[in-house]
């Protein structure tokens, strides 16, 4: 079968589609002829090797798929071949096959694609991992999402309008009216103002309730003054390492030597008593390894009953222009998620 194999650590050219065999579904696992595999920025750092999680290269990128069951392993019962389903993966999604514990795979809601379906998992788990039982969002919070036109930025602004939150989003210019159709109702143009300036300036130097943030450091420290008293910041990545390259990059040194600083040095943990705010650190994928999608997959399945996720699908691409696919993520040209198609 093809899959895109990452040979080494030299960015999205070293992403190559492969021949490589074809695994078999085990006892408990269903295996998926893959229709569409979402693309998140975890995969991007990997292709640097700044992603500590990935496997060693060569290896196979993805968190997620969606497609039809091809076959069951033994004891498991949940599934029939030619269902449509989706699922999240430890890594392996940019395959045309796939196998994945049964306990992780979820039916396509009726009228959903393919590619709407692969952009579920990551996004939205994280998205409510952050808002809801690390931020305890409640009707009425302000809550400042950044990078909102991106998939957990839209993921998170449907949820946080769904809890009653009011919602501010970072986005450039270009993108303000996507994200005001999502529930953004204070888009802010990080490229032409400085957000945290704009925030106090809207909310009359109140700040805000709940942040949650992938950018890096740089941000980080101006994040956690936002917060008003009883205030959350949750931050699960930084993607202003975006083009570095390696560890031993400018870009990454710069962060690595910030991060310890940009919100709770450890000296100053009795000072925290007094600031009344909190930080939270959120890796989807160290939450799946200790204890499954469990609480999060209950959430995921209750929320699209209820219909409030509708993902966003900016652009599907071939698997042989993943290299393009990556590229166009770095740029930040999207609005919505990006996926790979067989």
């Amino acid at each position: 079968m093809r899959a895109i194999v990452l040979k080494g650590h030299g960015g999205p050219a070293d992403l190559e589609v492969s021949e490589v065999d074809e695994p078999e579904a085990g006892p408990g696992e269903v295996k998926v002829r893959v229709a569409a595999a979402g693309i998140n920025f975890a995969d991007l750092m990997a292709t640097e090797g700044l992603y500590p999680d990935a496997p060693k290269p060569p290896c196979v990128l993805g968190y997620e798929i969606a497609g039809e069951v091809e076959s069951v392993g033994p004891a498991a019962e949940r599934f029939d071949p030619g269902d449509r389903v989706f699922a999240p993966t430890m890594f392996g999604g940019y395959s045309e096959m796939v196998t994945v514990p049964e306990g992780d795979v979820y039916p396509v809601p009726e009228g959903m694609s393919f590619e709407a379906a692969a952009s579920i998992p990551v996004n939205y788990c994280t998205a409510l991992a952050a808002l809801v039982l690390m931020g305890g969002l409640m009707e009425g919070q302000r809550v400042l999402v950044h990078a909102a036109a991106g998939g957990v930025g839209i993921a998170a602004t449907q949820i946080a309008r769904k809890y009653g939150a009011e919602v501010f989003g970072t986005a450039s210019a270009s993108k303000h009216d996507a994200i005001r159709e999502q529930g953004v109702e204070h888009p802010i143009d990080y490229r032409s103002v400085d957000f945290a300036e704009e925030i106090l300036r809207l909310t009359g130097g109140e700040g805000v309730d709940l942040i949650i943030d992938a950018t890096g450091p740089t941000n980080f420290r101006k994040d956690y003054r936002l917060l008003r008293p009883g205030g959350k910041l949750v931050m699960f990545g930084s993607s202003e390492l975006s083009g570095a390259r390696g560890l031993l990059d400018r870009k990454t040194i710069s962060a690595l030597v910030r991060m310890p600083l940009s919100t709770l040095p450890w000296w100053k943990s009795f000072g925290t008593i007094s600031e009344n705010k909190g930080v939270f650190g959120l890796n989807l994928l160290d939450w799946w390894k200790d204890e499954g999608l469990g609480r999060l997959g209950t959430m995921m399945e209750s929320e699209i009953e209820a219909g409030t996720f509708r993902p966003v699908v900016d652009r599907s691409f071939s698997f042989d222009q993943v290299t393009e696919a990556h590229d166009f993520i770095r740029s930040r040209q999207n609005v919505g998620k990006v996926v790979l198609v067989p």
